[in-house]
């Protein structure tokens, strides 16, 4: 079993804005249009808000909600495609002989937010970009976790948007640009666990059948569930919040 706390969370989608949103959008499940996005990035200098398209938006956005008192933390970026749309703009361009735009290139790799995040907020610490094909929730929170044997704090992201129609057929993608951001952190008390789960044991207390990893790990967090499961690798792993006995 790994322990740990969650400090704070916010999340962020077209017309999501807030947890009542997101409590609203779980009992609804209306589809979400892009071109609902709202981010204020004010406090992104200009040359570098403009280098962010929606993906970027979504995670500085996330990010910016939470507040951070100090934001120079171990971080984990985790994206399950990152910005495919750009890739394959680029791609496109290619193969009709272009020449390859520089900026448009430095922003593609994986790891392209996660590095205009540590200029714009200083941030000389520790941070992780990963990929995950499958349970990209519980490889980030996994990554955090390790980064929490040697740190006190770490803000994990997560974030992701549809795949172009080109991909779709190829691989599971989100049904809508969104961000998660967390601030987890390790103390005496912790307040969640993940636990693993043998072959038939299951959480009788958790999320029916969600329609998406999303969908699951906010009906946990906005408390409409007692845990989470968490698949990876052909493992399940149960996030649950840590039953307090004392006194």
């Amino acid at each position: 079993m790994a322990g740990f706390t969650l400090e704070a969370w916010t999340a962020l989608a077209p017309s999501l804005e807030t947890k009542e949103d997101w409590t609203k959008w779980l009992s609804e499940n209306t589809d979400i249009a892009e071109h609902q996005l709202k981010v204020n990035l004010k406090h992104v200098p200009m040359m570098l808000r403009r280098r962010f398209n929606t993906l970027g938006k979504c995670a500085m956005g996330a990010i910016h909600q939470l507040g951070l008192e100090d934001p120079n933390i171990p971080c984990v970026f985790a994206s399950q495609h990152g910005d495919t749309k750009l890739t394959l703009s680029l791609l496109e361009g290619i193969g009709k002989h272009e020449d390859m735009s520089p900026t448009g290139f430095s922003l593609a790799v994986h790891n392209a937010v996660s590095g205009l995040f540590s200029i714009i907020h200083h941030n000389n610490r520790e941070i992780t970009a990963i990929a995950a094909m499958q349970g990209l929730i519980a490889s980030a929170l996994f990554e955090a976790i390790g980064q929490l044997q040697v740190s006190e704090k770490v803000l994990c992201i997560v974030y992701d948007m549809p795949l172009p129609s080109l991909y779709q057929p190829f691989s599971q993608s989100s049904e809508f640009p969104y961000a998660l951001a967390l601030v987890l952190s390790r103390d005496n008390e912790n307040s969640l666990s993940l636990t693993y789960q043998k072959e038939g044991e299951a959480g009788q207390h958790l999320h029916s059948n969600p329609k998406s990893e999303l969908q699951g790990f906010l009906a946990f967090l906005l408390d409409q569930s007692d845990g989470y499961q968490c698949r990876l690798n052909g493992s399940t792993w149960a996030l649950q919040k840590t039953v307090n006995h004392a006194g």
